[in-house]
């Protein structure tokens, strides 16, 4: 059995009593403590972070796809099927291409600092 980690820090903040009754009834409304709640607000990924992620990988997509598909001279366009199956391939593969990207400039990043 993997023994939980356990939690000995804190982080805090004052909140004026109407904020702290509206952080209580967004716990409650997911049958969860405001501590739990917050926990999970504070590491869960930023709405803004998945549309970012889920848009980089559309572009990606619609690149290889571009690149994979345009027609070359003396050539005539891909079938329906082709295109269709190279969508497929594409998009089975995108969001993974999308979190290799980020995380490659992420690193990037904290090297440059």
């Amino acid at each position: 059995m993997v023994k939980a980690s356990l939690r000995t820090k804190s982080v805090g903040t004052k909140v004026s009593d109407a904020e702290y009754a509206a952080l209580e009834a967004r716990a409650r409304a997911e049958n969860l403590t405001l501590s739990e709640w917050v926990r999970a607000q504070l590491l869960e990924p930023s709405a803004g972070e998945l549309v970012g992620e889920v848009l980089l990988a559309e572009v990606l997509a619609l690149r290889a796809l571009f690149l994979n598909l345009r027609p070359l001279p003396d050539h005539d366009l891909p079938s329906e099927e082709e295109v269709r199956a190279e969508k497929a391939r594409v998009d089975a593969t995108k969001m993974q291409r999308a979190r290799e990207r980020l995380a490659a400039q992420k690193k990037a990043n904290e090297a440059g600092r």
